[in-house]
């Protein structure tokens, strides 16, 4: 899954990134609001988290900007306003949910994962195709009854083709969803990554789980 962070406090950015990368996300970063509504609104994310006091658009503005596009990604707004008034001023502007600074750690993983729990976001937090199964909560990964063990973006991509399986995800749509911006989009990136990730999942029979489409990409499903 994919956050975008909107937010110009660097100490408070790498704290973010680092312990949300922990928890096998990618993570995109704008430092200021209006390259946050422009991220927002051409790319496509599982969560935003919005700082209100940015440098250009205010948070307001950037929520407002979003949400006038029909963007409907969930917002998490985490800002130093302890006001109610501003609470409910962004929570009615279209945030899903406001957590003030200084936050811990523990709570900010918990409201992202109950946020991603609800209706909009992810439902279910199982995925299985064939006797392979992934639990996304606590990020374990099953071949019939053997535990296999893989890197975060390893898991991240096979997610991102188990939620859509049956389906054939382009290249540039694996890119968008497992890697960030700053990915070269001409390495070899993928392929090695899907090469280490049939390895360890033992998919490299006839009949393979995650099966090459040519000229178009990857899919995964039962053949």
């Amino acid at each position: 899954m994919k956050i975008l962070i909107i937010e110009d406090e660097e100490k408070i950015v790498q704290f973010l990134k680092q312990s949300l990368e922990a928890e096998f996300f990618t993570i995109d970063v704008a430092r200021d609001g209006d390259d946050g509504a422009h991220f927002a609104q051409i790319n496509e994310y599982d969560l935003i988290i919005l700082d209100i006091i940015l440098p250009g658009k205010d948070g307001v503005q950037v929520l407002k900007e979003i949400r006038a596009a029909d963007i409907t990604t969930p917002v998490l707004v985490l800002s130093v306003k302890t006001e109610v008034a501003q609470k409910v001023a962004m929570l009615n502007a279209g945030a899903d949910d406001y957590l003030t600074k200084p936050f811990t750690l523990g709570e900010l993983i918990a409201r992202v994962h109950a946020i991603l729990r609800r209706p909009a976001g992810i439902q279910g937090q199982t995925f299985s195709v064939g006797d392979l199964t992934i639990e996304t909560k606590g990020c374990t990964v099953k071949r019939g009854e053997k535990d296999i063990y893989l890197t975060r973006k390893e898991f991240s991509l096979l997610q991102y083709l188990m939620q859509n399986q049956g389906a054939v995800l382009s290249r540039g749509m694996i890119l968008e969803h497992v890697w960030d911006m700053n990915t070269d989009i001409f390495s070899n990136t993928i392929e090695s990554h899907m090469l280490s990730l049939r390895k360890k999942i033992g998919d490299t029979g006839k009949k393979r789980l995650i099966q090459t489409i040519p000229g178009r990409g990857y899919k995964i499903a039962v053949s």
